[in-house]
């Protein structure tokens, strides 16, 4: 009896034992488990950042290589709706007229035209034997948008217009005291142009990416803006 008792000890010690290795087996099983889980889980999520930054300079370039190809084309329907529109003689009605409107509000902050031209012909007050034609004029409470656009501008054009504006309230008394602001446009115009337009104080206006703009806004800002002379002034001359 007491031999059977002491084998049964024995077993039940043996038993404890192998649990506990058992138990200590399984502790450092789950201990790796858990640390292959977590660097598994870490290399996943480096995998993800990676797809997902390949994924966005996928889609960044794309995006730059549909903005480069959307501007070219608009750039290339620019071009040939104005060649369309210099064969047809239609720049003033169908390109620069239409924006008039946007560049008194864009840039100079101008309220709502009380009156738009387009081509209007016109006497001169004084010298009757004279007659000239604006081919854009837009017309506020207390300023005027006088516009001339050449399809081919040369700087005989701009000195023809520079004369034009010393005589505008000879042909239009009606815009004394108004603020007048000059743009000479054309579809396309070299620097020099623009540069020589600057120096006379005359907004610059032509074909960008999207439609047209003052090129020399950021350089003439309000100077080009010809403010009404004093009481008693004379108008004196473009400089």
């Amino acid at each position: 009896m007491v031999r059977t008792e002491r084998i049964l000890e024995q077993l039940e010690v043996a038993v404890e034992r192998d649990r506990q290795a058992w138990q200590q087996a399984l502790e450092r099983s789950w201990e790796v488990w858990d640390q292959k889980l977590a660097r598994s889980q870490e290399e996943w999520e480096q995998k993800l950042e990676q797809m997902r930054a390949r994924s966005e300079e996928e889609a960044r370039r794309d995006r730059e290589a549909w903005e480069k190809k959307l501007a070219e084309e608009r750039r290339a329907w620019n071009k040939r709706w104005g060649e369309l529109a210099n064969r047809l003689g239609t720049v003033v009605e169908d390109i620069v007229a239409p924006n008039i409107p946007r560049i008194a509000r864009d840039y100079f902050g101008l309220p709502e035209i009380e009156d738009f031209m387009i081509r209007r012909k016109v006497r001169h007050k004084r010298d009757r034997t004279r007659r000239r034609e604006f081919d854009v004029i837009a017309v506020g409470e207390d300023w005027v948008i006088i516009n001339e656009t050449k399809t081919s501008p040369r700087i005989e054009d701009i000195r023809d217009f520079i004369k034009a504006l010393e005589e505008i309230e000879d042909y239009f008394p009606e815009y004394q005291g108004k603020r007048v602001i000059p743009i000479f446009a054309s579809l396309y115009m070299g620097e020099d142009m623009v540069n020589y337009l600057t120096r006379h104080r005359i907004y610059a206006m032509a074909m960008g990416d999207e439609t047209m703009d003052l090129l020399n806004f950021q350089a003439l800002g309000d100077r080009g803006i010809r403010q009404p002379p004093q009481d008693g002034a004379e108008t004196g001359s473009v400089p």
